[in-house]
């Protein structure tokens, strides 16, 4: 095993960032929500979709 240093910032080298970039592109893109508990619903909606799905999840962190 050899440890690699990582730069101070690279979100690219970090596989939850891909997630996150996911969800904001196919669940939050371009949307305003009319309460916190709205934009709370949507998140688990999403979230919900991942948890089933895990393949695509495998495939946005690998």
């Amino acid at each position: 095993m050899k440890l690699l240093p990582l730069p101070p910032y690279a979100p690219e080298l970090n596989p939850v960032e891909h997630v996150w970039d996911e969800l904001r592109e196919k669940y939050f893109h371009n949307h305003v929500f009319d309460s916190l508990d709205a934009l709370e619903d949507q998140l688990e909606v999403a979230l919900r979709t991942f948890e089933s799905n895990a393949p695509m999840v495998k495939s946005i962190v690998a």
